[in-house]
């Protein structure tokens, strides 16, 4: 058996929030998923309502206090993705963009991401398309091809609950059939699918002041 790590993301604002659900909804798929195919899926899940103010802090100095470095680094370091944004003014919420704005523009490179959103009315369902599947191309992740939308009325009938849950399923079974970026065995390629992109770090990072002119040195120069 061989271990899976994928990332949550949830962007809810609210406590019960429909986001966190859907996010645990799809994290649940993943896991029966993986457990089908011999496979073992640790689930990290990220509330970014309590880093918010974290969140705000990095863009106004462009450091991370620790508690948010630490999610940080678990979305990098995470074999997947799954993010899941609600709905505000037709796009994703300022504290879902926020987030990604902070991390290393090649944390995401070859990741393999589930995109995923919650709305009051299904009309806002073309968000996946328009606004979510652009801001991750940008960041060169592996975006699975279903993405997940879920309108209130998803969660309130039989119906409409057999859909989402087929979606849900198919999405979950999509992301575990990325190549695994770690190089493990964990998740296979099908065969229908090929091989997606090769994921890349970046180049390794030392200390970011190890080679800082003083001050006074500076001066002296102009």
């Amino acid at each position: 058996m061989t271990t899976f790590t994928v990332a949550v993301v949830s962007a809810g604002l609210s406590q019960p929030s429909s986001t966190r659900l859907l996010g645990d909804q799809l994290a649940g798929a993943v896991r029966t998923a993986g457990a089908d195919r011999g496979d073992r899926v640790e689930v990290i899940t990220l509330e970014l309502r309590e880093l918010a103010h974290d969140i705000t802090d990095n863009l106004l100095t462009g450091f991370p206090g620790v508690t948010l470095q630490t999610a940080i680094d678990a979305v990098s370091s995470a074999d997947a993705l799954i993010a899941v944004t609600p709905v505000f003014s037709g796009s994703y919420s300022g504290l879902f963009k926020s987030f990604f704005d902070v991390l290393d523009r090649d944390a995401l490179v070859g990741t393999p991401v589930l995109l995923a959103a919650t709305g009051g009315s299904a009309r806002h369902s073309l968000v996946l398309d328009y606004a979510l599947r652009p801001l991750f191309a940008y960041l060169k992740a592996d975006i699975v091809p279903t993405g997940v939308f879920a309108a209130t009325a998803d969660f309130g009938s039989d119906d409409a609950g057999r859909s989402l849950a087929d979606r849900i399923g198919r999405a979950a079974g999509e992301l575990l059939s990325r190549p695994n970026p770690t190089g493990n065995e964990s998740v296979r390629v099908d065969a229908d699918l090929g091989p997606g992109p090769t994921r890349h770090r970046g180049p390794a990072k030392g200390d970011p002041f190890q080679n800082l002119v003083p001050f006074e040195e500076l001066l002296a120069r102009r």
